[in-house]
């Protein structure tokens, strides 16, 4: 398994047409071209997975669903492209990982009022089946969750 800072050298002349810049963490930014890193990943599977959604042209989401379908597509996407480099991604990793934004999901769309999960109606709000009640909720995928009352 190669250092990430081999890794990082082999991957900007594999993949020209990306930028890849030393950060706090991982992403990947459309507007900029670029991939995000930090050398604190043990495989370079979060590496990986960021250029991933790069490859696949991934930009942004309208509905939280489709994140998911994002991410899941990335970390196929990355299990095959790690092989090309000797990286192995478990399975256990990937689930891990998925399991992330599953529970994300599962926090935004759980009505305030009733608890019972509700609909996504736009980009960031929800409608409870069970009690008719709406919120909208903040972008938080890395930081504390918001929900606020709509009022109706």
């Amino acid at each position: 398994m190669p250092s990430t800072i081999s890794l990082i050298k082999k991957l900007r002349s594999d993949y020209p047409q990306f930028i890849f810049k030393k950060s706090n963490g991982f992403s990947w930014s459309h507007s900029e071209n670029t991939i995000f890193y930090t050398e604190k990943d043990d495989n370079n599977s979060l590496l990986m997975h960021e250029l991933s959604h790069a490859l696949l042209g991934h930009t942004s989401y309208n509905r939280d669903i489709q994140l998911i379908a994002m991410e899941r597509e990335a970390w196929d996407h990355t299990i095959k492209l790690a092989l090309k480099y000797d990286i192995i991604i478990s399975d256990d990793m990937v689930q891990s990982n998925l399991d992330t934004y599953r529970d994300w999901l599962h926090k935004r769309s759980t009505c305030p009022k009733c608890t019972a999960n509700g609909l996504q109606t736009g980009k960031n709000t929800f409608k409870c089946l069970a009690c008719g009640h709406s919120w909208r909720v903040n972008d938080a995928k890395t930081c504390a969750l918001r929900r606020y009352n709509v009022k109706t």
